[in-house]
């Protein structure tokens, strides 16, 4: 039951996490006039933010060291995160692919990458 319980918050939150990056790329690219580089990675950073904070408190309910476990999550979340723009650039500059076609495909890649990283290392 407890795996359900997780794989089903794990859900509910990364579909909230991957909505505030996908919000927070297209405010900051096709609203502000962001470099799609640099607006990955603002959105990055503030999706892994709440990422952190929901899936300490209500997916894995950790009580874990809070700085160790940030850090690690952290970590584990720039390792992804260089994925996301090595994609991102790969699928635009490389491939001449839409941006936001882009941003949702990678998008579905990182999710599952982050489910395993935040099983597997972060959250144990």
């Amino acid at each position: 039951m407890k795996l359900s319980r997780e794989i089903f918050w794990y859900v509910v939150f990364g579909v909230l996490t991957t909505l505030v990056n996908i919000v927070v790329y297209f405010v900051f690219s096709h609203v502000l006039g962001v470099n799609y580089l640099i607006s990955n990675v603002v959105a990055w950073f503030l999706s892994v933010l709440f990422a952190y904070v929901t899936n300490r408190r209500w997916v894995f309910e950790s009580k874990s060291e809070i700085l160790k476990e940030c850090g690690l999550f952290f970590g584990g979340r720039l390792f992804s995160g260089v994925v996301d723009t090595g994609l991102m650039w790969l699928f635009i500059d490389v491939l001449t692919l839409n941006d936001g076609i882009s941003k949702i495909v990678i998008q579905v890649i990182v999710v599952v990458l982050n489910y395993v990283i935040s099983k597997l290392v972060v959250f144990k």
